[in-house]
């Protein structure tokens, strides 16, 4: 039983940052998904992939996945980088 522990990135249609401060923790597939031969539906029989746990920081996930006997990747949050510019530079 593995997850990963990561920092939810701003989605590209958000103007703001709620809820980006939080850091998820996400357990690995450890089965494949297969269709189901009734409805052809793509599901399996791994019920921790449903689960998604919030934490306020870095250190509560993986104090939570270390208290468990989970092993876990720390997935870094990429840096933000901010390209500051004018609207006059469109006319440049």
């Amino acid at each position: 039983m593995t997850a990963r522990i990561y920092q939810r990135p701003k989605h590209a249609m958000q103007s703001g940052r709620a809820l980006t401060d939080r850091w998820i923790l996400e357990y690995e597939a450890a089965e494949a998904k297969r269709a189901d031969p009734l409805t052809g539906w793509a599901g399996s029989g791994d019920t921790k992939q449903q689960l998604t746990l919030r934490f306020p920081s870095c250190d509560a996930a993986k104090a939570y996945a270390e208290k468990n006997g989970i092993a876990y990747t720390l997935v870094p949050t990429p840096s933000k980088t901010l390209k500051i510019q004018a609207y006059a530079d469109n006319f440049r």
